[in-house]
């Protein structure tokens, strides 16, 4: 009855809802209730729209999110491996898995449907042909058999020595390579996503003072450098003749739980170890062009001299490895196998993401939380003195002149009441600007909040990006709103004329620089046809929500807060400027831009090196409890740091102080900005300019708005303390 009935019900029942608000509005107020009226529609809408989703949500069908839902398989089921991108930290720059001539399976390649964050991280999934039989063993079976010409092979060299890691996806979970780690509780399992796509060793030749030679090999990683220096000697170290290899056997693991509950088993762990081995056909007369994801040597067909069904035919040292770089001209042959091994495993599906999250380095994270919170106790130290002590020492003074029998002259802040609230240089765009940081703050809190109660799952690959973008669209709102309200307040009745050129400004000052610099930088991406280039669709898309949704939601906010009632002001402005006298050199703007950017910054830099870590490095980051707390440190830090500088500021006669406010918190940027220069020459070996690009691009960019909201949370926290220290004294 219920699934009959239940949508005419519904709406039934939010028709007899609207029409009761019809009929409140209607009705008669007497003056003295009209506030609390407006309270009791507005509770009574949102009361309406609730039940509305209420009902809803009874008659929603169900339906799966990937990587939310358990899928049961049963022993036999096909599974089949899907592949995400190609990706390098020395290059920053993704390309599809079928950019390089790997195997492709039988028929079209079909890409898979993406969300917005996937799209704008480069991932481009499609299936890899390689497909497992649950909880079937198998040994050396042949993915397929391929020619490559020169150029091919040269394309894998090239991508082998820029370190290019191929990433794989088995029911949402992606594939890793193990590594083991001495902890002080013993060895550490942690997982390294994706797998090199081939490895580079070096011969080293060294030349000593006697003119001695000395060859040696060793692998070639992240943090080697060109030139060694031999300790205690003057040895030159040249290094030359590079031996790449490429990893064409995987050697597979899948990880399976079972247990009463379900029938069938679930994938809870995928797992890889990739070799190079130069495969040799057992009988040249073979015809390898139907062995596709056919076991070697089963049945008699599809031979190979270095591997069957039982594995290994030699040792390992006896091995031949496919090396790429003493390819001739006519290219070379190679063979594509992989082994997989099915293991029943004590971790259960719910924290079968556990190993891949799981938190290196973590007496690091709460050293950056005890170092934010001494620095926050240092600055609410400082206010508490400056408002116990040197605040009511003034108002003491101020209270003493009123009531004595001889007129003391006015010192210190209270001289400037009558300058302190006058309106800035350039009101329209500082209000622009407080309205953007708020319409930034207000994304960041709600994401981290979504983050840190679990809704953002990893499995939801590219969630985090996609909510971030959708919030920060939707919050144009709020950015509208407080523009408006800021600017009536230092324009007054004036304030609707520039309505417009506020909303624009705000709809404009940071999608269109955001918008600017992703469509310059996708210019060069595209030229190097990496799949990290934005299809012109998914830009358009991104332009309809700016001018869709963005911009009709600020100038909505805008309408909003011109309707309110200015900010109140608890003094008076003189209509002729006060004369600011010459500062202490302690005061000098730029000075304390610098000095005051520090704090704020310090007590965040640590978990920022996590973050790009997180960013440019490739690596998982899911600790937004910390983050959290940490933003939240940010904010205070950012409020206490502007508020001592400003008293400062007005016992010193400057009424000045709008723009010295927001400045003040938003130098912390400047420091971000120079920290990531610091951590791309020393961590970041790019071998492309590009890369650079999209570094200081994007680094720019995100500067750009962690100055915003950071500057807007100085500027708010200070106008709501100078408002209560000159509302608290009488002015005459």
């Amino acid at each position: 009855f219920w699934q009959l009935h239940s949508r005419k019900l519904e709406i039934a029942f939010v028709l007899w809802g609207l029409k009761c608000l019809q009929d409140l509005r209607s009705m008669p107020v007497p003056r003295h209730m009209q506030a609390g009226c407006t309270r009791a529609r507005f509770v009574g809408l949102a009361a309406v729209c609730l039940a509305f989703c209420c009902f809803d949500a009874c008659v929603v069908q169900a339906f799966y999110i990937p990587g939310v839902s358990p899928v049961n398989y049963p022993v036999g089921d096909i599974v089949k491996v899907k592949s995400e991108a190609l990706s390098s930290s020395r290059t920053q720059l993704p390309y599809e898995y079928f950019s390089l001539p790997f195997c492709k399976p039988e028929g079209e390649l079909e890409a898979e449907q993406l969300n917005l964050g996937e799209v704008l991280a480069g991932a481009r999934v499609y299936f890899t042909g390689y497909e497992f039989s649950m909880m079937h063993d198998e040994r050396c079976k042949i993915l397929c058999r391929t020619k490559l010409t020169k150029d091919q092979v040269d394309d894998f060299a090239s991508m082998v020595e820029e370190d290019y890691r191929a990433h794989f996806i088995l029911d949402n979970l992606p594939l890793a390579v193990v590594s083991v780690h001495e902890t002080e509780d013993g060895p550490s399992k942690q997982y390294d996503v994706g797998y090199p796509i081939g490895a580079v060793h070096t011969e080293a030749v060294v030349d000593t003072n006697d003119n001695a030679e000395k060859d040696h090999d060793s692998e070639h990683e992240d943090d080697e450098h060109d030139n060694q220096e031999k300790e205690g000697s003057e040895a030159e170290v040249q290094l030359e003749n590079n031996e790449i290899y490429l990893h064409n056997h995987l050697s597979f693991k899948v990880l399976v739980h079972t247990e009463e509950g379900f029938d069938g088993f679930r994938i809870v762990g995928f797992e890889v170890e990739p070799s190079s081995i130069q495969h040799k056909a057992a009988n040249d007369d073979q015809d390898f062009r139907k062995c596709n994801n056919h076991v070697a040597g089963e049945g008699g067909r599809c031979e190979l001299a270095s591997c069957s069904a039982d594995g290994l035919q030699m040792a390992d040292h006896e091995l031949e490895m496919l090396r790429l770089d003493n390819v001739g001209e006519d290219g070379t042959e190679i063979f594509f196998t992989y082994d997989v091994k099915f293991q029943q495993s004590d971790i259960k599906w719910a924290s079968r993401w556990d190993l891949y999250l799981e938190m290196q380095d973590e007496e690091v994270h709460w050293f950056s939380i005890l170092n934010s919170f001494m620095i926050v106790l240092f600055l609410t130290a400082l206010i508490a003195m400056i408002l116990s002590r040197a605040l009511r020492k003034d108002f003491q003074r101020y209270e003493q002149a009123e009531f004595g029998d001889d007129v003391q002259e006015e010192t210190g802040w209270k001289l400037v009441h009558g300058d302190v609230f006058r309106a800035p240089e350039h009101p329209t765009v500082f209000a622009a600007v407080v309205g953007s940081g708020v319409q930034v703050a207000l994304m960041l809190i709600i994401l981290l909040t979504f983050a840190s109660l679990g809704f953002l799952s990893p499995a939801n690959r590219g969630g985090f990006a996609s909510t971030a973008v959708f919030l920060f669209a939707f919050m144009g709102v709020s950015g509208g709103y407080f523009a408006a309200r800021l600017f009536k307040t230092l324009r007054g009745t004036s304030a609707s004329f520039s309505a417009t050129r506020l909303a624009i400004l705000v709809a404009t000052l940071f999608p269109a620089t955001a918008f600017s610099i992703f469509f310059v930088l996708n210019l060069f991406v595209w030229s190097q046809k990496s799949s990290g280039a934005v299809p012109f669709s998914t830009l358009l898309a991104l332009l309809l929500m700016w001018f869709g949704i963005t911009s009709p939601l600020v100038f909505l906010g805008v309408k909003l807060g011109l309707r309110k009632d200015p900010y109140t002001i608890p003094v008076r402005i003189n209509q002729i400027a006060r004369q600011i006298p010459t500062q202490p050199w302690y005061l000098n703007k730029y000075l304390c831009y610098l000095l005051c950017g520090i704090l704020p910054f310090g007590a965040v830099f640590l978990e920022l090196f996590f973050i790009l870590t997180s960013l440019w490095m490739h690596q998982m980051y899911y600790l937004f409890g910390f983050l959290a707390l940490v933003l939240v440190i940010l904010f205070v830090t950012c409020a206490e740091i502007t508020i001592v500088l400003v008293y400062f500021q007005l016992c010193a006669e400057d009424w000045s102080w709008w723009w010295r406010s927001l400045f003040t918190s938003g130098a912390c940027s400047f420091y971000l900005f120079i920290s990531s220069v610091f951590y791309f020459y020393s961590r970041i070996q790019a071998t492309r300019f590009v890369t650079s690009l999209l570094f200081f691009g994007y680094m720019g960019l995100f500067s750009f708005a962690f100055f915003l909201f950071t500057g807007a949370t100085g500027f708010l926290a200070t106008f709501v303390f100078v408002k209560k220290i000159y509302g608290a004294i009488k002015i005459d």
